[in-house]
């Protein structure tokens, strides 16, 4: 097979560009990506990861924020009496919001889709608990078997206990009127 054309040709070497300056600028605009919105707006992209973190109130080495005492090393510790100085937070809001939002409630996000529980409500609704006349109707489009549709049911009654109490509470006096 023939070579592609230009691969054995030699390569020149550009003495005219300054790769360094290249280098630096490509260097200072990427930016660390971060994920917290309080930092990111906090963040001066013309200090270090480290000044950025120690102006913030945050550290920079786990380890060297909370060291391991040598008693637990198994070493006896002198007492030196010495302390670490403390930096200067001049950005403690940047904490105070993080921490903030970190005491708010989770918000439950998981839901059941709107066709599952129309399915589930028609299903107890034309047949009650009878699960094996609930797999032969003409609504079961995906052929679910009796355990299949129970599981249904009770996952309906899991995620939404109160709607479900009230949906069998409205379908109890129909049933009376019927009879």
């Amino acid at each position: 097979m023939p070579k592609a054309k230009g691969k054995s040709r030699r390569h020149k070497y550009s003495y005219n560009l300054n790769r360094k300056r290249l280098y630096r600028s490509a260097r200072r605009r990427a930016a660390p990506r971060i994920a917290c919105s309080h930092i990111r707006h906090a963040w001066d992209p013309h200090k270090s990861v480290a000044q950025n973190l120690a102006e913030m109130g945050l550290a920079e080495d786990p380890n060297k924020a909370v060291p391991i005492p040598k008693k637990l090393l198994g070493m006896e510790v002198g007492s030196d009496g010495q302390q670490l100085g403390k930096k200067i937070v001049r950005k403690p809001y940047v904490v105070n919001e993080m921490e903030l939002e970190a005491s708010l409630p989770e918000k439950k996000s998981n839901t059941l889709s709107r066709d599952l529980i129309d399915y589930v409500r028609y299903m107890i609704q034309n047949h009650g608990e009878n699960y094996k006349e609930m797999a032969r109707d003409e609504k079961n489009y995906y052929q679910d078997t009796p355990k299949q549709i129970k599981r249904k049911i009770n996952v309906y009654k899991n995620f939404y206990p109160e709607e479900y109490k009230d949906f069998i509470a409205s379908l109890k006096p129909e049933k009376m009127e019927v009879q």
